[in-house]
């Protein structure tokens, strides 16, 4: 499956209609994010059952500014419409893997009862 492109009319739609969302937040003029990109693309590829989508931080400056993006390339993980991973930086592409990988083993039970712990 390719990578869908996210913008501030259809983000929560996505990620909140989707079991697991990798989100990669990128812009053109940024030398990691294009290198980045062929690992993203394989990793959506290996993997149709998780929703890889990208947010072009130019053209989504709105939707860059709520994710509280200071660097980029940004990687965020979503599950179940819950943010469960975010950290700056390309992952290489083991780290990736790995990744989806816990995101498809994580406990949504324990995470909604620490989110509920935290409020």
């Amino acid at each position: 499956m390719s990578t869908q492109t996210l913008t501030q009319q259809n983000f929560d739609e996505i990620v909140g209609g989707n079991d697991i969302v990798l989100v990669d937040f990128w812009a053109a003029w940024c030398g990691p994010c294009r290198a980045f990109a062929p690992t993203f693309d394989a990793s959506a590829e290996k993997h149709p059952d998780v929703v890889h989508a990208k947010v072009d931080t130019e053209a989504e400056q709105g939707l860059a500014a709520a994710a509280n993006i200071r660097s980029i390339p940004t990687i965020m993980a979503f599950r179940e419409g819950i943010l469960v991973f975010s950290q700056p930086g390309a992952l290489p592409p083991a780290g990736l893997e790995d990744l989806v990988t816990q995101l498809k083993e994580l406990d949504m039970d324990k995470v909604r009862e620490q989110a509920a712990a935290q409020q």
